[in-house]
């Protein structure tokens, strides 16, 4: 019988640290750059961070938060009362 272990980075490629922008789009978040800059400037979204040169990614516990919370606000939302 032999035991398979789990190597450290096999599970940061299936629960990555940060998130591209494609990543953003995998998860719903289909906005453009200039939307994503915006709101991040007025605090609205989890900031970037730059890994190198050009390459920005958003860190994944805080953009799972960013989306936990549009969801509990949407719950409470009511567009009008009737």
């Amino acid at each position: 019988m032999t035991k398979t272990t789990t190597r450290p980075q096999d599970s940061l490629i299936e629960n990555p640290i940060f998130l591209t922008r494609q990543d953003l789009r995998d998860l719903g978040i289909r906005v453009s750059a200039s939307t994503l800059i915006r709101w991040q400037n007025a605090g609205r979204f989890p900031k970037a961070v730059r890994l190198g040169g050009c390459s920005l990614a958003w860190p994944r516990d805080e953009v799972m938060q960013w989306c936990e919370d549009r969801i509990e606000e949407a719950q409470h939302f009511k567009y009008a009362d009737f």
